[in-house]
């Protein structure tokens, strides 16, 4: 079953790769932008609980989607951008284990305990 959610993660991550080739920015804002959602675990200086609502905010599909349709609606690409590079680093997150935290600690996720 791990094999078959991996290769989910896996077309999902590619699914944001094609929906940036979509929009009309150069290659390199994808390679500059692809970490930044991890910039949620600055959470994690103010503890537990805290740590785990920022990186879930900047690593939860369902907001990304929201993003991109939004930027859709209203027809501004960098909000799309922001959709699709949350959603592709998502996927590539959960391809490699790391998913939603849980309060009790960053190693704690939907996917399992990190390392284990």
């Amino acid at each position: 079953m791990k094999f078959t959610l991996k290769l989910e993660e896996l077309a999902m991550f590619l699914l944001g790769i094609f929906a940036f080739s979509q929009l009309d920015f150069a290659w390199w804002w994808f390679l500059l932008l692809f970490l930044a959602p991890d910039l949620g675990m600055l959470g994690y200086l103010f503890g537990n609980k805290p740590g785990a609502l920022f990186y879930n905010i900047f690593h939860h599909k369902g907001l990304a989607i929201l993003f991109w349709f939004v930027g859709l609606g209203l027809q501004k690409e960098v909000i799309q951008l922001i959709g699709v590079i949350l959603f592709a680093h998502a996927s590539f997150d959960r391809m490699l284990g790391y998913g939603l935290k849980y309060e009790t600690g960053f190693k704690y996720t939907h996917l399992g305990e990190i390392g284990k």
